[in-house]
């Protein structure tokens, strides 16, 4: 079994979790976590690490993400999505080209967002999906979330529908910026695609389909962490660093990915003025 990063073109109709469950057959081995949770009804780029390279998640830049979607005017439905309960539809001219534009562009900037019921955050250590499924309402706090941008792709009048693409800041529910788009239009509306095209600086054009896979598609992390890197040459650093132990770097940065010869090692923090001590364990 190798230790790494796998970048994954999730499909429609299936959960994240079931991506890790396969991947987890596939590669015999338990140790499987992703960032970034997709809805069911969405695709696109899904990162998942397997074994010792779990450890490296937390250090992956995600600060952005990237999104193309699509949004049917004029109804509602319980999850935001085409997956939920219709609750509401009404009747109405759909708005021009114009109007369009402009309330795209009052989609821009920081803003606070309620997340969906119909998520994965965790209230009370559960995540909320569990008591939408139950039909339970709970107390939620709102993120703060910027949207860097908000482009229109196309205007289908015939089927009620606005595509658009959007690059936003982690934690950010396209869903709820679908429903706020079309209140800005002055009605109700739903997603009925959405396809994630980068996580930072990670292409959804270097993924493959889940059904692609290969031994040979698990990528060493350390091209995708957005750490500063300390080269480990001295021979007696290097074993200290393999058995997880402390050492002098004359560095300033308070978390260094420490490499030898191309390959990630550990993460390291500083504990006093050029002291690191090990923070996830070897890679």
């Amino acid at each position: 079994m190798k230790d790494g990063i796998l970048l994954i073109d999730k499909e429609a109709g299936v959960t994240s979790r079931f991506v890790d469950n396969k991947v987890q057959h596939l590669f015999q081995t338990r140790k499987v976590g992703h960032l970034g949770t997709l809805d069911p009804f969405a695709t696109g780029l899904l990162v998942l690490a397997l074994g010792k390279g779990t450890k490296f998640l937390p250090y992956i830049g995600d600060e952005e993400k990237e999104y193309e979607a699509r949004l049917r005017l004029f109804e509602r439905t319980s999850t935001g999505d085409l997956d939920g309960e219709i609750l509401e539809r009404r009747e109405g001219e759909f708005p021009g080209e114009g109007k369009i534009r402009e309330a795209s562009s009052r989609m821009l900037g920081e803003r606070e967002q309620l997340p969906p019921m119909a998520s994965a955050v965790k209230v009370g250590g559960k995540p909320l999906y569990e008591r939408f499924r139950k039909g339970e309402e709970v107390g939620r706090k709102p993120r703060k979330i910027k949207v860097l941008s908000f482009d229109i792709l196309g205007i289908d009048k015939d089927l009620k529908e606005i595509s658009f693409r959007t690059k936003v800041s982690r934690g950010t529910y396209v869903r709820v910026l679908g429903e706020e788009f079309a209140s800005l239009l002055g009605t109700i509306g739903h997603l009925v695609a959405l396809r994630r095209l980068s996580i930072g600086a990670i292409p959804l054009e270097k993924a493959r389909l889940l059904s692609e896979i290969r031994e040979e598609d698990v990528l060493d992390p350390m091209p995708f962490l957005s750490l500063p890197k300390a080269e480990i040459e001295d021979e007696e650093d290097f074993r200290f660093v393999m058995n997880g132990a402390g050492i002098t770097l004359m560095r300033e940065e308070e978390r260094l990915l420490l490499v030898k010869e191309g390959k990630a090692l550990a993460v390291y923090r500083k504990a006093l003025p050029h002291y690191y001590v090990s923070e996830r364990g070897l890679f």
